[in-house]
């Protein structure tokens, strides 16, 4: 089985994956909620219970192709900041990061299926995949979902489908999202309006870590709310397409605001790079806001095009339980600020020239 230091040595192949088709949607993802017919849901059971279904869920999961060299750990046998790390890598939940006995994780070496046991559900396939790919991450996450039924007795109900520990999974069981960066929409002032008509269509919007979350860095995550008579692919078509418009009005947004006001764009840009390859001490939150200004000067070719690939691994590794896993020890926020910064000007400083002409102008 894969070492936790292994797992973190690579990035996730979702996160490598870049180019004109995730200029936009970063990921898309997808998850199953699954449960068990003859076990209490997680939150009635009691702690034998839990670590029965754990041990027989957790030897079916590492059987599943692909699964058997990757990561697999009781969650009780790593400490809070191995587990805020896979938090951050969006492969286990918040909540699930907050059990421990009978809680475990199986992850794939490429870290595109992560299989969580004893969440808020007994067991949560899901599936994550680069830009607009939710059918390809359905595609991943089904492809479990019908081998374990195979040997294992899912609690399903004819008129209601797949039971679920909260109602509002209850039919399908699935959610599927993607995660989006949005600058021109929120430069413009027109995120508001946008938000507003995908909540009347019945979608959700979230922040970087899901529910309760607040939007960093324009990033957003838009899923679907409801999971009952509709099936999977009404399900996915109707998200694909709602995203896809948001897309296009982003690019639209950034098109407009670069003929309108491209100093203000420029300037903005200017003076994230500014502060990124010359502050000592940066915020998580400061770091993702300056990082979504240096994304969108590469999406825009005004500055070069490995950025995109930086930014995007930064947006990760700069989180704090990243920075503290890296430096080998619990650090308080003022020396997390001080290597956050750090980490950030030795990465950047072959990618940004010394000075950078925004100007636009011919030389």
């Amino acid at each position: 089985m894969m070492r936790f230091a292994t797992l973190l040595k690579h990035p996730a192949d979702w996160m490598t994956g870049h180019g004109e088709e995730t200029s936009v949607v970063l990921t898309s993802r997808v998850r199953l909620a699954r449960n068990l017919s003859k076990s209490p849901f997680p939150g009635w059971s009691r702690k034998k219970d839990r670590e029965g279904v754990y041990l027989s869920l957790r030897e079916k999961l590492e059987s599943v192709p692909g699964m058997k060299d990757g990561f697999s750990h009781e969650l009780c046998d790593l400490d809070p900041l191995q587990k805020q790390v896979l938090v951050e890598r969006h492969l286990i939940s918040r909540e699930q990061a907050a059990r421990s006995e009978g809680s475990g994780s199986v992850v794939n070496r490429k870290q595109t299926l992560s299989l969580m046991i004893n969440e808020e559900d007994h067991l949560r396939i899901q599936a994550i995949r680069p830009s607009l790919q939710l059918k390809d991450a359905f595609k991943l996450a089904h492809a479990v979902d019908q081998r374990l039924e195979k040997v294992v007795d899912f609690a399903i109900d004819p008129t209601l489908g797949y039971l679920t520990a909260c109602p509002t999974n209850l039919g399908t069981g699935m959610r599927a999202s993607s995660m989006l960066h949005l600058p021109g929409l929120v430069l413009s002032d027109q995120i508001g309006p946008v938000l507003k008509g995908i909540n009347k269509l019945g979608l959700a919007v979230r922040g970087l870590y899901g529910e309760g979350t607040e939007s960093l860095g324009n990033l957003f995550q838009i899923s679907n709310q409801s999971t009952l008579g509709e099936s999977e692919g009404e399900i996915l078509d109707r998200l694909t397409k709602v995203i896809s418009d948001v897309a296009l009005y982003e690019l639209q947004a950034r098109k407009k605001l670069m003929t309108e006001d491209s100093i203000m764009v420029r300037d903005r840009i200017g003076r994230a790079a500014g502060n990124l390859s010359y502050a000592h001490i940066i915020t998580s939150k400061e770091a993702l806001n300056h990082l979504s200004m240096l994304r969108l000067g590469a999406d825009l070719t005004l500055l070069p095009a490995d950025l995109v690939e930086s930014c995007d691994r930064l947006f990760m590794e700069t989180q704090p339980a990243h920075l503290q896993w890296r430096a080998g020890r619990k650090l308080e926020p003022e020396a997390r600020d001080m290597i956050r910064a750090q980490m950030i000007r030795e990465q950047l400083q072959s990618s940004l020239p010394p000075a950078i002409d925004l100007s636009g102008k011919e030389s």
